[in-house]
Formats: structure tokens, C-alpha cells, sequence
């Protein structure tokens, strides 16, 4: 059965109702002082039933504690494999070999020598034989070098600005700076 009852709107804004009917349905087992009664039989455990809520703030602090050592270490590994690979490039574009008329020339100039020829000595109108094989050697040198000065030419600009801004490997940048000197002495 219901009963209707009024509402009063206090001047706080709270409202209280006024329910005649409802003084006869309150089962008092508070004892007047809004603490429930407790008998012998009743403990504590009993009372409190359910699951502690810092357990579930436990539980959620340690799985999020574990997703973030997951990632943290993923990002490692992934770094770890991008490091690697930078640190692999060893620079083989400037692993540059001089050509086999390089040491031609010095195996002729080393039998022109042991013919009795000296660097320096003029032979008078016409040139020794020793003299323009020397020459075609050295000649033959020359124009197998040209390729390999092209090359650290065209690439002396590009290296020099990847290194200035940091964008090559210490690897990389000596190696050009070998090639380099190995062009410049030949």
C-alpha cells in the first residue's frame, strides 16, 4: 500500500518528505542510534563483505606497472635494432681499390731503374726507350685514375654537408676522408 505524502523544500535547497504512513512500517533495528545491532554471534568479518577496493588499485598499479616495463623494453630492442643497423654502414661506397696500372707503373719504373735510367736525366733530342715506356706508363695510370677522382668529386660536397649537419656515421665520414687522401696523394 502506498501513502502519499507532501514535500517540503528547506531554504538550503534540500527537500525532506512527510510520509505518515511510514513511522509504522520502520523496522527499528538501530536502536534510535543509526548503528546496527550486534550479537554476539555477529563478528566483523561478517559484516564486512566484499573485496577490499585498494586490492583492485593493488592489482591495477601492478598490471600497469608490467605494460610499461613491456613497452619500455620493446622500444629498447627496437632502438637497439635501428642503432645497429646506422652503426653496420661501414661507408664500402668509398672502399676504393687504385688500379692495376697503378703497380704496373712502379714495375716499370723499377726495370727502367735497374736498366741504368735515373729519374731527372735528359737523353738530348729524342727520349730513350726507357724514358716513353715510363711515359705510356704513366700515361695508362692517369687516364685508369680519372673514374676514381670523378667519383670522390662528385661525392666531396654531399659528404661534407651529411657531416656538418651529424647525418653520417663516424664510420662513413672516415672512410671518405681515406678515399680522399688516397686520391689526393695518387
Amino acid at each position: 500500500m502506498s501513502t502519499t505524502g507532501e514535500a517540503t523544500v528547506n531554504p538550503d535547497g534540500s527537500t525532506t518528505f512527510d510520509d505518515a504512513g511510514a513511522d509504522a512500517n520502520f523496522d527499528n533495528t538501530t536502536g534510535g542510534s543509526g548503528i546496527p545491532n550486534m550479537d554476539e554471534e555477529t563478528t566483523a568479518e561478517e559484516i564486512i563483505k566484499g573485496t577490499d577496493p585498494a586490492l583492485y588499485l593493488a592489482i591495477a598499479v601492478v598490471c600497469f606497472a608490467v605494460i610499461f616495463v613491456f613497452i619500455q623494453i620493446r622500444k629498447k630492442r627496437k632502438s637497439d635494432e635501428i642503432d645497429s643497423f646506422f652503426s653496420n654502414l661501414d661507408g664500402d661506397k668509398f672502399n676504393l681499390q687504385l688500379p692495376g696500372s697503378v703497380d704496373e707503373y712502379y714495375e716499370v719504373k723499377e726495370k727502367c731503374e735497374k736498366a741504368g735510367w735515373e729519374p731527372g736525366q735528359s737523353s738530348g733530342a729524342q727520349p730513350s726507350p726507357h724514358h716513353r715506356a715510363l711515359a705510356q706508363a704513366l700515361m695508362k695510370r692517369c687516364i685508369d685514375d680519372i673514374p676514381i677522382v670523378t667519383h670522390i668529386q662528385r661525392e666531396s660536397p654531399g659528404m661534407n654537408k651529411l657531416y656538418s649537419q651529424s647525418m653520417c656515421s663516424v664510420k662513413q665520414w672516415k672512410s671518405y676522408q681515406a678515399a680522399e687522401a688516397m686520391v689526393s696523394a695518387e
